[in-house]
């Protein structure tokens, strides 16, 4: 994922919860958006 750039991080974040994918893939992405500190550009809606 460190070679993902921060649009297309974000981007996977968002499709990945569209699609209703595994709790533990959308971990591995929120993880690696709060390892860059990129929280504060994305909208959490749970």
């Amino acid at each position: 994922m460190r070679k993902l750039s921060d649009e297309l991080l974000i981007e996977s974040y968002y499709k990945a919860r569209e699609l209703n994918l595994s709790p533990e893939f959308i971990c591995l992405i929120e993880s690696e958006i709060q390892r860059r500190s990129l929280f504060n550009k994305i909208k959490r809606s749970s």
